[in-house]
C-alpha cells in the first residue's frame, strides 16, 4: 500500500470513491465529493492524500485550514476521509490518518479538528473538548488533536467549501 499526494489524474477516482463511501452513511450530507472539489478549486486543500494498492486508488483523505479566533499556530480540519466500500475495515483509513497527521506535524501544525465517531478517532488521540466548538455548541463528535502548543479554544470555522 502506497500513500501519496493526489495527482491531477486522480480527481475523478477520488470523487467516485468519496461518493460511494458516503452513499449509505446515515450522517452523510451527500456533498462530501463536492466539498473536496470546491476545496481543490479554491486551492484550499492543504493535504490531499490517496491510498494506492497495485495501481488502484482505494482511499482518500483531505485536510484544510480552519479558523479559530485567538488560537496559537495553524490548525487544520480533517475530512472528508473515504475508503472504497469493498476495501473498508482493512486498515486503509488508519494508514491515511497516520500519514496525514505525520505530514501536518512536519508542516508545524498546532492541531487538527474533525467531526466524527469518537470511538474511531480516539485511537489517533482525538478527543472532545467543550471549550472548542463547531457551530457554537459543544459536541462529543467534534474532536481535536493537539500537535504542538496549547489547546485552542473557541468556535471553529471551516472553509466556505464545506457549505457545498
Amino acid at each position: 500500500m502506497e500513500i501519496r499526494a493526489e495527482r491531477p489524474a486522480d480527481v475523478a477516482t477520488i470523487s467516485a470513491i468519496t461518493t460511494a463511501a458516503f452513499k449509505t452513511a446515515p450522517y452523510s450530507s451527500g456533498t462530501e465529493a463536492r466539498i473536496i472539489e470546491n476545496l481543490r478549486a479554491a486551492q484550499a486543500l492543504t493535504l490531499s492524500l490517496v491510498a494506492v494498492d497495485q495501481d488502484d486508488i482505494v482511499g482518500h483523505v483531505a485536510f484544510s485550514s480552519v479558523g479559530i479566533p485567538g488560537a496559537e499556530g495553524d490548525w487544520y480540519g480533517l475530512g472528508p476521509i473515504s475508503i472504497s466500500p469493498d476495501r473498508q475495515g482493512r486498515g486503509i483509513g488508519t494508514l491515511l490518518m497516520r500519514a496525514g497527521l505525520d505530514q501536518l506535524r512536519t508542516l508545524g501544525a498546532a492541531g487538527c479538528v474533525l467531526l466524527g465517531d469518537p470511538g474511531y478517532y480516539s485511537r489517533f488521540g482525538f478527543e472532545s473538548d467543550p471549550s472548542l466548538t463547531y457551530g457554537g455548541a459543544p459536541s462529543p463528535y467534534f474532536q481535536r488533536l493537539i500537535l504542538a502548543g496549547p489547546p485552542a479554544k473557541g468556535d471553529v470555522t471551516y472553509h466556505p467549501a464545506f457549505g457545498a
